[in-house]
């Protein structure tokens, strides 16, 4: 009888988490599968042609584009781009045919209440390097393709074709490494619309800074130099930038940025927990428990967390204070934010100056007022809801 009941109860309660998970997420949306692509050789790491996911905007949204690049790290040589080669990070073949759209993405306008119904596409993220590779060789053995740069052409121009040459409003954001490449091709993405278009680009999780490791090592910057070599990814990144520094210090923001023509946004947290995890403490062992849960760092390594966001702090400085740079940078112990409906705009939604994400973004895109904020040291801010990270992910990789 007891069974019975723990069974009900467990029934009762498994739906109710469904049906809110229902309210909040948005449609679902279907892939786009651009075979066009091949022929053009912009194919994923195995081949396979790119794609996207795709929802239709409508009435006041329909000139209006969301273009938002899916993250999941990098591979930096042949063994981790194999691995890579038989998941959905690798192979359009890998992906599911939907794909449920939340935050930035969402078509409910209680929950995104300023782009709900425009066009909402997420490149789905195939290359490993931030659609910056280009070679033209491929492997026999490994059949490796590193076309990323090739992807994001092809899927632009079907794009293009398919309206979004008459927009009226536009955005490109990403994700974590979609939000390094929304930033790497802000302003090509600007040159590729009219010229009367409100086009602006949205940072969440992208601003990766080249600091040394707790070791005094530069690990990330040693890694971001294999990711440049191994995808061929120099001819790529800003010449502004590869013309005064060596090619792996133009994958860092810090470096760039500055050089950007095109009005940008940057959501981040100053302790982003995966930089904490992969940049500053990426082989310390007595870290494991701090990096998933930052309540059980020890006073010591809060210490060098804090000085890991005063370094953050050093490098965003080249963003500066125009109105047209908006700044959202919180310090809650997170990755990735615009994505995410309960961060984005739900109850619970981390604040800024009284103002959620959503808000924060959506007022400096329709230039209704400008927002510029940066957020106290940890644990300051009690609206900040702390990811308490688990076993890592596909995309997650570890360096």
């Amino acid at each position: 009888m007891e069974s019975t009941r723990l069974f009900q109860w467990l029934k009762l309660n498994l739906l109710v988490i469904v049906l809110a998970f229902l309210k909040v997420e948005g449609g679902f949306a279907p892939i786009t599968i651009v075979q066009s692509a091949v022929a053009k050789g912009a194919v994923c790491l195995d081949g396979s042609p790119p794609a996207y996911n795709f929802q239709k905007g409508y009435g006041t949204g329909i000139n209006s584009w969301l273009v938002h690049m899916e993250g999941g790290g990098w591979c930096n040589n042949v063994t981790s781009c194999l691995a890579r080669k038989t998941t959905r990070l690798g192979s359009s073949t890998k992906m599911g045919d939907t794909l449920a759209f939340s935050g930035i993405l969402n078509d409910k306008k209680q929950f995104n209440p300023d782009f709900y119904n425009w066009n909402r596409i997420k490149i789905r993220y195939c290359d490993g390097a931030s659609f910056t590779g280009d070679v033209e060789a491929v492997n026999r053995e490994t059949k490796l393709h590193f076309r990323g740069a090739r992807i994001f052409e092809a899927v632009m121009e079907d794009l293009l074709a398919k309206g979004m040459k008459n927009a009226q409003n536009a955005i490109i954001s990403g994700c974590s490494a979609g939000g390094l490449t929304s930033l790497l091709h802000c302003d090509r993405f600007r040159a590729l619309l009219p010229r009367g278009a409100k086009v602006k680009c949205i940072s969440d999780a992208g601003y990766f800074i080249n600091v040394k490791d707790i070791s005094g090592a530069q690990t990330i910057e040693r890694y971001f130099n294999q990711i440049v070599t191994t995808h061929g990814s120099t001819k790529n990144l800003p010449r502004s930038c590869t013309s005064r520094l060596k090619p792996e210090l133009c994958f860092f923001p810090q470096y760039f940025v500055s050089q950007i023509t095109t009005p940008i946004f940057f959501v981040n947290s100053e302790i982003d927990s995966w930089q904490i995890k992969h940049i500053l403490a990426p082989n310390a062992a007595d870290w494991h428990e701090c990096k998933l849960d930052i309540k059980k760092c020890t006073s010591a390594q809060l210490n060098q967390i804090q000085g890991f966001r005063a370094e953050f702090l050093k490098a965003i400085t080249p963003i500066g204070n125009s109105p047209s740079k908006g700044m959202f940078l919180d310090s809650c112990y997170n990755h990735c934010q615009t994505e995410l409906q309960e961060f984005w705009l739900y109850g619970g939604s981390p604040l800024l100056a009284k103002t959620p994400i959503a808000k924060a973004v959506a007022d400096w895109f329709y230039d209704r007022s400008p927002f510029h904020q940066i957020d106290c040291p940890y644990p300051c801010n009690p609206t900040c809801n702390n990811q308490v990270l688990g076993v890592p992910q596909e995309d997650d990789p570890e360096l």
